[in-house]
């Protein structure tokens, strides 16, 4: 077995190849897990209300940006690929569509902010619950904009390959953004005690300082030099028509999973404050590892993305099979913790006497958990594949399956629950697992087919 795991970790598109790019990525996005884990973690410290509106308010705003997040996101692909095929001078043009492209998200975030309370006040959820989604919604719109350009300017580094450079800024982001968190919530060192206003105000500053982190690293001499990151800024029609053509299936695969996932957490919301908030903490708690699966995610796509560049599919598909050995032992081992010792999870948030101090609450949570482990192993496998396919330009036929399985397989049947049925919490859950299930199966199966390995961005 030794022997084996040995020659493998030491092949092209192995371990080691995997692991170099992929584990400064799954260290980012575990910052961001990390931030994430520690803000609902303030909030629940805060109140129920806090806690429970902070999910389903915080993925409406990701959501409505996330269309443009996934389109921008794509230049990643398209720099892996000029990267690979040697055509170093192309990148910076590519760059500069995505900027461009971020700068139009404003036409969408803008009329959302108006809309906000109208958005929240249909969905049934208690008055106190939708005055704190409306806040903390319309707060987080003034980064919108930012976030998204933020995708563009980590997918020129994470497709060089120089994952090192977004996680250091990731790290960064997380670090003003959780001390900010604790002095905003809750009134520190002469702030006014701002609550989930507060939350959101921190995410906002610290989005910004990472989008000038970014930009000054990029416009640094080297990258000038070697990829024309400032000379090439020009608007090319043929180029920008390009990202579009590949990067808009993506970030509406982006959309749709993401807005699917929001009505699904609004559907949980019509249960109950208690319902929402535990399950809230629950999915907070599975960021601690979904994250970092997307970092992993991200740099497939990037070896992938490199490897067709140069023409070498067989590398590419052994990268992929090698994350999903990685994935799996990785998610494994924390779905067993999930399940054996689910009070190191909980813990933090039963301190000050928080919410999830409750007894009924925290053995709400545990099954929850329960559930998180069983479809964490398949979301691990889903989102393996889905970044080899994005990596390979296979965008179009991710959007079909993203429409069907999350647009219809997932929310249909929760409304229809919802609105028509006596609910229960647990059924909800059963059906996101059975969604994630499917992902896989879909996603395992396409990939096995092999068509996209024939597949490119570039010319």
């Amino acid at each position: 077995m030794l022997t084996v795991i040995k020659r493998r970790w030491h092949k092209q598109g192995g371990y080691r190849e995997v692991l170099q790019v992929a584990v400064p990525l799954i260290l980012s996005t575990g910052a961001w897990s990390i931030l994430l884990f520690v803000d609902r973690m303030f909030l629940s410290w805060h109140s129920p209300e806090s806690i429970a509106a902070a999910l389903p308010a915080g993925m409406a705003s990701f959501a409505l940006s996330c269309l443009f997040i996934g389109i921008a996101a794509y230049v990643n692909t398209f720099v892996a690929q000029y990267h690979g095929a040697k055509q170093n001078l192309k990148v910076g043009s590519i760059v500069w569509q995505g900027i461009y492209l971020s700068l139009t998200s404003l036409v969408i975030i803008i009329p959302a902010y108006f809309m906000a309370d109208s958005i929240f006040q249909n969905f049934g959820h208690e008055p106190e619950v939708v005055s704190s989604e409306v806040i903390y919604f319309k707060t987080l719109m003034y980064s919108s904009a930012f976030f998204v350009m933020n995708n563009t300017l980590s997918s020129f580094f994470s497709g060089l390959g120089k994952t090192i450079v977004v996680m250091w800024v990731s790290v960064a982001i997380t670090v003003i953004n959780i001390v900010l968190d604790y002095i905003l919530i809750f009134g520190v060192a002469g702030f006014p005690e701002m609550g989930i206003r507060g939350a959101a105000i921190a995410t906002n500053i610290a989005v910004i300082s990472g989008t000038l982190l970014f930009i000054i690293l990029i416009l640094g001499k080297t990258n000038r030099e070697s990829y024309q990151t400032l000379s090439a800024w020009q608007f090319r029609p043929e180029l920008f028509k390009r990202l579009i053509y590949f990067g808009f299936p993506n970030g509406l695969r982006l959309f749709i999973d993401m807005a699917s996932f929001t009505a699904f957490i609004m559907f949980v919301g019509i249960l109950g404050t208690t319902e929402l908030a535990a399950s809230n903490i629950a999915f907070n708690i599975n960021a601690l590892s979904f994250l970092p699966m997307i970092g992993l995610m991200i740099g497939v796509s990037v070896v992938v993305g490199q490897r067709l560049g140069e023409n070498k599919p067989a590398i590419a598909e052994r990268a992929a099979w090698s994350a999903i050995h990685i994935a799996l032992v990785f998610f494994g081992l924390l779905g067993m913790m999930y399940v054996l010792i689910p009070s190191l999870f909980i813990w933090p948030f039963t301190l000050h006497d928080g919410f999830a101090s409750q007894e009924s609450t925290a053995q709400l949570i545990i099954v929850l958990l329960r559930f998180i482990a069983l479809f964490g192993i398949f979301d691990s496998i889903f989102l393996v594949f889905l970044g080899a396919l994005e990596g390979a330009g296979d965008t179009h036929f991710i959007m079909r399956i993203s429409f069907l399985v999350s647009g219809i397989l997932l929310v249909v049947p929760a409304y229809v629950y919802t609105t028509y049925f006596d609910a229960d919490l647990m059924v909800l859950w059963l059906l996101i697992t059975v969604n994630v299930m499917i992902y896989s199966a879909v996603f395992f199966w396409r990939f096995t087919r092999g068509p996209w390995k024939n597949m490119r961005v570039i010319h």
